[in-house]
């Protein structure tokens, strides 16, 4: 069930219903409905995923009362260990057994052996790798006593399942989501309507940005070689908006919805385009994947208390295993990988600065680290390394400039992408989000109403297509 499609718009309608108008007056009945509805929203791809969710958040709820009731610490160790050593080899078996055993085939022919491995062909289980890092987290904050063990495990198979950022996130942290399903919530009409609001806007970044985009972008991506470099560059840079569309939008529409429901989501897009260092745009992109690895293995490997050496080594680990965590493909291990060593210049000189002042210098790199994002997009974007190389190969030998297919950007890109910078550049320095806003009533809604209509003229001609981190 998509958030950009009708079926999901009957089933939020229906659920706002039941969760305001029938279960608000018994917070045990109210998070009864949460857990049951998310169990519908993700049993709707396919009723076998629950048993691996229900598994994962068992695991985690019994773990998770042993730590609290021991005081053993060669026991806890141990508790804290099986439950990480479950969930990886959990995550792993559904997601890379077969990035393995055909990696392993491949470099076997590569010595001349013969090997042909029978591999699982799973269906990766939609959310899979957020879950599981929901579950981590939890364990782990109850092990170094930052949070107490929760006893209602209904309270829990909320936690885990909670449909607003259950398949693609933002990864939510035990501290700051399962305390809110512990106490009763109020309707909030201002809340209410700035969720709308933020529904709305993440529905523009989907439907209108990431979509149309997506389709040049796979147009492009498909026959690489007959484009000009010129072209090239700038599918690259549409996939750039692509991708930012896509998840920011999901991300606006999950705290949207769940502002619905008196719940607050963390933050998870702060404008990354508009930075003006590789480590500003990691602390503005996909900030609760960021702050997941800072927390639960950056630290605890030494962080930056170790020197140079150790901090180099520590960074570049954390980000192999962000783009292993993408997907099971040397695609995403390179573009890891090179963010990693996008890293190394700034902790080598120490160039990264927050300071709220801006400079002409300053908007020069923020082109600079743009260009150097949207250089890391293709391994992202190609099906495989040697598309991805020959990709950035017939970039510089095909003709820059060629005739006549389309050096004018299409106006159904272009247009949205100017609102969209222009909306986000008047925001990019305040936290979260913030509703469009003007000096007049009716040209804000004549705006909500013109872009509530576009994004349906968008949807009845385009099919509706999933999230790209809905792979992940």
């Amino acid at each position: 069930m998509l958030f950009n499609s009708i079926p999901f718009a009957i089933f939020l309608v229906l659920v706002f219903i039941g969760y305001w108008f029938i279960f608000n007056k018994n917070l045990l009945l109210q998070n009864t409905f949460i857990f049951v509805t998310s169990y519908v929203f993700y049993g709707w791809w396919d009723w076998k995923f629950l048993f691996l969710i229900s598994f994962s958040a068992l695991v985690g709820f019994f773990i998770g009362l042993l730590l609290e009731r021991s005081h053993d610490p060669k026991q806890r160790k141990m508790l804290v260990g099986i439950a990480i050593l479950i969930n990886i080899l959990f995550l792993a078996a559904f997601k890379y057994a077969n990035f393995f055993a055909a990696s392993l085939e491949d470099l076997l022919h590569t010595l001349s052996f013969k090997a042909d491995f029978v591999t699982l062909k799973w269906i990766l289980p939609i959310g899979i790798s957020f879950y599981t890092f929901h579950n981590i987290s939890y364990i782990i904050d109850v092990y170094r006593k930052n949070i107490p063990a929760t006893k209602d495990i209904i309270v829990y198979l909320s936690f885990m399942s909670y449909f607003p950022q259950l398949v693609a996130g933002p990864i939510q942290r035990a501290k700051d989501l399962i305390p809110q399903f512990q106490r009763a919530r109020v309707f909030n009409y201002s809340n209410a309507v700035a969720g709308l609001q933020q529904i709305l806007w993440g529905l523009f970044k989907k439907v209108i940005i990431a979509d149309t985009c997506a389709e040049h972008v796979n147009m492009v991506f498909a026959h690489y070689e007959t484009y000009s470099g010129l072209q090239l560059i700038l599918a690259t840079v549409f996939f750039a908006l692509q991708i930012y569309g896509d998840f920011s939008g999901y991300t606006d529409m999950a705290l949207g919805i769940s502002k619905l429901f008196g719940i607050e989501l963390t933050t998870n897009f702060k404008t990354p385009y508009f930075a003006r260092s590789i480590p500003d745009f990691w602390r503005r992109w996909h900030i609760s994947l960021t702050t997941w690895f800072k927390d639960y293995l950056y630290i605890p490997l030494g962080g930056n208390k170790h020197g140079l050496t150790i901090t180099i080594r520590n960074t570049l680990i954390i980000f192999l295993v962000s783009g292993f965590w993408h997907g099971a493909n040397w695609t995403f291990i390179v573009w890891g990988l090179l963010n990693g060593l996008y890293f190394i210049p700034y902790l080598f000189f120490k160039l990264d600065s927050r300071e709220e002042n801006y400079s002409w210098t300053d908007y020069i790199q923020m082109l600079l680290v743009f260009i150097c994002i949207c250089f890391s997009w293709i391994f992202f974007r190609a099906a495989s390394l040697t598309e991805a190389f020959s990709y950035i190969k017939h970039i510089s030998s095909n003709p820059f400039i060629t005739k006549p297919h389309g050096l004018l950007l299409p106006l159904s890109i272009l247009l949205p992408a100017l609102f969209l910078v222009i909306i986000e550049w008047n925001y990019f320095r305040k936290d979260g989000f913030k509703p469009i806003m003007f000096n007049r009533q009716w040209l804000a809604w004549s705006v909500y109403i013109g872009l509530f209509l576009l994004i349906l003229m968008n949807m009845s001609f385009h099919k509706t297509s999933d999230f790209i981190y809905f792979q992940f």
